[in-house]
């Protein structure tokens, strides 16, 4: 066990004291922190205010007063509610829009020139030809609308406001027109929805449903990264100690299990410190935009468990793709199908949490080594499984790590100091069965 100690301890040390793993661990994160930091500012920051005219031909004489009224920067701002997107993005004021009334009977052609012509301070936004009977529905059941010309210039924020206004201005007209009783209309069909609030056994929390969405593929693309990490490191170092006969070495102070067990352990020490970098880095970015309670703790739990058993499936196999060829280029062939397994339920990860109870989800929560990744999915959803079904998810991933680390070592022990060609998938099955 002391052996298996040191060999952990010159792989870990080994590792994090390159300054290329420094630096690759450090610049994502400093990246992530600087963004954390600047994207409160510039969703803060104020964007320049939007100027332009707008050409209106009004047939029915009675929409124009209410469009005026409705295009107001004053009376946009009132009707804004607290919490809704600013106009034209983070931090724009609502645009300033000058109307010009034109004659009822105006060439429409024309008008299109005038939105053509380049002038250089107000641009030529749009021009509404509002329909005779946009107001009255001469005894038709729909009532009219109206035509709207953009210049190429127009934004879409600025045209939504636009748009927006007309349908206010129209249904005001034709409720004063109509005789109806505004003011009830209006508070009849005025409904607030309120943000839903998820009563469970543990407590109850406000939902965050875009984050509730994101967050199986967040944790399962954590729990790829760390694997990856620890995984490709422990098959390079591997192939390099033994093409340059370090092995050889180590193996006359070690036995090729302790040698492998330390390996392994010294890498889960790397990419578990990485991990922990990155959730440290996640909870941070919660609490910086006041989501912390958001996220159930055990979450983070539930990550660092799954993620140790999927490393040492992955690893292992790694490493024993490592110990079994000469260089690089021939672990090619080997490890394509690992970068398969590991791939595939990645990808599923997203497809897992957003049916978290399908038959689908329940029964790949209990297939390794795909059961990891299924599972993280399914406990970080909306609708998480009964403890017991993480916990049964658990212990068949111990059982496959120690049976995937049981092979991987009949591998290592013979290949890591056989020379020539590399085997093939045969050839080491043929190995496990005699060491």
């Amino acid at each position: 066990m002391k052996r298996i100690r040191l060999v952990a301890a010159r792989e870990f040390v080994t590792t994090v004291s390159n300054k290329g793993f420094i630096i690759g661990l450090l610049i994502m994160p400093a990246l992530a922190f600087l963004l954390i930091r600047v994207a409160p500012k510039i969703v803060n920051s104020r964007s320049p205010e939007v100027h332009g005219d707008i050409a209106v031909i009004d047939p029915t004489g009675q929409v124009m007063p209410e469009l005026r009224k409705v295009l107001d920067p004053g009376y946009i701002q009132r009707l804004r509610a607290p919490n809704a997107a600013p106009f034209g993005g983070p931090g724009a004021p609502p645009p300033v829009l000058r109307i010009l009334e034109r004659p009822a009977d105006a060439a429409i052609q024309k008008e299109k020139d005038w939105l053509m012509e380049k002038t250089a301070d107000p641009t030529r936004f749009a021009l509404i030809v509002i329909h005779p009977d946009a107001v009255g529905r001469n005894n038709r059941t729909e009532y009219g609308s109206y035509d709207f010309y953009i210049s190429p210039s127009l934004n879409e924020a600025t045209e939504n406001v636009i748009s927006d206004a007309m349908r206010g201005a129209l249904v005001q007209v034709r409720l004063r027109t109509g005789n109806f009783d505004q003011a009830a209309i209006e508070a009849a069909m005025r409904v607030v929805r309120p943000r839903s609030v998820i009563v469970a056994a543990n407590g109850e929390k406000q939902t965050q449903r875009g984050f509730t969405r994101a967050l199986p593929f967040i944790l399962g693309l954590m729990l790829f990264m760390g694997v990856m990490i620890g995984g490709q490191t422990l098959m390079t170092s591997t192939i390099e100690e033994k093409s340059s006969r370090v092995v050889e070495i180590l193996l006359s102070a070690v036995s090729p299990l302790e040698l492998m067990a330390g390996k392994l352990i010294g890498q889960m020490g790397v990419s578990l410190s990485v991990l922990l970098v990155y959730v440290g880095l996640g909870l941070y970015a919660l609490s910086t935009f006041s989501m912390l309670n958001a996220l159930d703790p055990k979450l983070v739990l539930y990550l660092i468990v799954f993620f140790l058993i999927t490393y040492l499936v992955y690893g292992a196999l790694m490493l024993s793709v490592g110990a079994a060829v000469n260089q690089l280029s021939d672990a090619q062939s080997l490890l394509g199908p690992i970068m398969l397994l590991l791939v595939a339920p990645y990808i599923l990860a997203p497809v897992v949490g957003a049916a978290p109870n399908s038959t689908f989800s329940v029964a790949v929560s209990f297939i390794p080594p795909v059961n990891t990744f299924a599972m993280i999915a399914r406990v970080a959803s909306d609708s998480p499984p009964p403890v017991w079904q993480v916990v049964l998810t658990a212990l068949i991933g111990v059982g496959a790590a120690c049976a995937t680390v049981w092979f991987a070592g009949k591998i290592f022990k013979i290949g890591l100091l056989m020379h020539g060609k590399p085997p093939n998938f045969a050839t080491l099955i043929r190995w496990a069965r005699e060491a």
